[in-house]
């Protein structure tokens, strides 16, 4: 396959690089680069073409990209005190218990 045919992606894969070169386009990035990072994205997530047939066909193959913003997080409740954060999740428990009174 000459390098930058798209014949063997599924219908689906060819859907999602055209929602993810989307969102690139409106956050200004240039059509080129968009479509060359979002058919990354699909590599990366579904790991290539996937139109041999076979058994193989349909599997799910999880969307690992879309997941990554999780592994960041957590720094800012990591910089305050035990207290802090202990008066703040007693707040919300009973916020919480506040609002699903049955």
């Amino acid at each position: 396959m000459p390098r930058g045919e798209k014949s063997k992606y599924t219908d689906k894969q060819e859907r999602k690089a055209d929602h993810i070169a989307e969102g690139y386009e409106k956050r200004g990035v240039s059509g080129q680069e968009a479509e060359r990072r979002a058919w990354a994205t699909v590599n990366k997530d579904d790991g290539g073409g996937k139109k041999e047939g076979g058994s193989g066909r349909g599997k799910h193959t999880g969307h690992p990209a879309a997941h990554k913003g999780g592994k960041s997080g957590g720094t800012a409740s990591a910089s305050r005190s035990a207290a802090s954060r202990s008066e703040s999740a007693a707040a919300t428990r009973k916020r919480n218990a506040e609002h699903h009174v049955h």
